[in-house]
């Protein structure tokens, strides 16, 4: 009876707010199967890029930095590429220039283009992902960023295919959600994450809709994430605390910069990505 006191149009508007709201909560649920897994990574902290001090001479992504972190038992944060010619090298960057100081794209040049760069002015080259592994042999957790540019999910597969037998511990997470639907298909026990952030705001190459999704978390409808690795300068924003308060989804931030920001890190969320400079090295 008391659908009479509404006017259709509004009975059809309300209807039609209400199977929305319900249709955003569903899709941007995450994965509850692996929470117990998931433990074993709290308060757990990655040193972002590796340990890395530019005026120490230890670059980012280096195999200095990973020692680094090594050494004062930090979890490490790493970002991998896949070359031209079907090689896994940690670099963050999709060019070179920053860096390296010389032109060119990770994926459209090959592992021995890439073998003559040098790091922020250093000796060290571009590491391969194998090497990185090898040298971590599990002592401390990994947190894997891939980077994906375009639409294919080569990555996806090499990637695993050196994971498959590593034995440490070890995340992997993107802003590429079809990468992580790509683990979810074919790696189900590989933990993942979705990476996000204030994604509209920043002048990028990818669709508006597309970052506006990826922003409000409704992509994890394809990637079903066990965590969400977010900005923290971005937060609060409404999906990361309903995850975080409903679903109990653990929640990675970066980039801790400032002891201020590492404090807020610790006391609110799960794991931190962070960074140390100058006398806080």
């Amino acid at each position: 009876r008391w659908l009479l006191m509404f006017s259709k149009p509004l009975l059809i508007f309300m209807l039609t707010l209400f199977s929305l709201i319900l249709f955003y909560c569903f899709s941007i649920l995450p994965r509850r199967s692996m929470r117990r897994q998931m433990e074993k990574y709290h308060q757990t902290m990655f040193a972002h890029r590796g340990y890395h001090c530019a005026p120490k001479g230890i670059p980012e992504n280096s195999m200095s930095s990973f020692r680094a972190a090594i050494e004062h038992h930090y979890g490490i944060e790493l970002d991998l590429h896949l070359t031209r010619d079907g090689h896994l090298v940690v670099f963050h960057d999709h060019t070179l220039d920053r860096i390296c100081h010389c032109p060119g794209t990770i994926e459209l040049l090959s592992l021995e283009q890439l073998k003559k760069c040098r790091l922020s002015g250093t000796s060290e080259q571009i590491p391969l992902f194998q090497d990185v592994l090898t040298l971590v042999n599990g002592r401390v957790p990994l947190l894997i960023e891939l980077k994906i540019p375009g639409y294919s999910l080569k990555i996806c597969k090499k990637t695993y295919d050196l994971l498959r037998t590593y034995k440490g511990d070890y995340l992997v997470q993107s802003f590429h959600a079809l990468g992580l639907w790509w683990f979810r298909i074919h790696a189900p026990e590989v933990l993942r994450g979705q990476l996000s952030s204030r994604l509209t705001k920043e002048q990028l190459n990818e669709p508006w809709l597309l970052r506006f999704l990826t922003e409000k978390l409704v992509c994890n409808f394809f990637s079903r994430p066990d965590f969400i690795s977010y900005k923290l300068k971005d937060l609060p924003t409404f999906p990361v605390s309903f995850l975080s308060s409903v679903f109990h989804t653990p929640i990675a931030v970066w980039t801790l910069r400032t002891r201020e920001a590492l404090k807020t890190g610790l006391q609110h969320y799960s794991m931190q990505i962070f960074e140390k400079h100058g006398k806080n090295y």
